[in-house]
């Protein structure tokens, strides 16, 4: 999303509708499952509407908002290597005890878990699909999953590695807590154990950390 809106910047700059300089990347907050905000316009002092139109959104409260369908964000996530990456400083959690008391293994463990369901699916021919109808549980999961880039590129801004570390625990803590209670039995939710696998995959490189396939 925050490449989307830089592109829209530049479109705007070229056109004349903004003669400041285009920063290399853009906040941007979710607000639920599969909805952005940015408040780019208001901290540039351009007319929202200008972005919003460039992506597909609305203006809310000077923000520009943009929603994108539960499936086809996580199909998103699912499929690009590169989600959410950001230079990140190194961080490290215990590893003992291999417990829940520890948010190291939870993570740990949800990033094995994930791949496991995937492996299993394959396994099981269980056909691809796109994530419908999603309980609250899996909206929750599908929100932090949208939250990740932003969070990553905070921790790169701030350069502390907390920010993401703290989503990192929550998608891990939302993940152990959908796969309990809805297995990975059809196409939707596998794709939504990739899209977990990518983001929990992505963030332990970030900080320094070879993801564990069996813990």
């Amino acid at each position: 999303m925050s490449a989307a809106l830089v592109a829209v910047l530049r479109d705007a700059a070229a056109r004349g509708e903004f003669a400041g300089d285009v920063p290399e990347d853009v906040p941007v907050f979710a607000r639920g499952p599969g909805v952005f905000e940015s408040p780019v316009a208001l901290r540039l002092g351009l007319d929202p509407e200008v972005v919003a139109r460039g992506v597909g959104g609305v203006v809310s409260r000077g923000f520009v908002r943009v929603t994108v369908g539960v499936g086809e964000l996580v199909e998103r996530v699912r499929s690009d290597p590169g989600y959410g990456v950001a230079r990140v400083p190194e961080f490290r959690w215990d590893e003992w005890p291999r417990t829940f008391e520890n948010p190291g293994f939870v993570v740990r463990y949800a990033y094995a878990r994930a791949g496991w369901a995937v492996r299993w699916a394959r396994e099981a021919g269980v056909p691809e699909g796109v994530l419908e109808r999603a309980e609250p549980d899996e909206l929750a999961l599908v929100s932090l999953l949208g939250d990740f880039p932003g969070r990553a590129a905070q921790a790169e801004r701030e350069r502390d590695a907390r920010p993401l570390v703290l989503c990192l625990e929550k998608v891990a803590g939302a993940y152990h807590d959908v796969h309990e209670r809805r297995p990975a039995m059809d196409g939707g939710r596998v794709a939504l154990a990739e899209a977990v696998s990518r983001v929990l995959g992505n963030g332990l490189n970030m900080i320094g950390e070879s993801p564990r396939e069996r813990i």
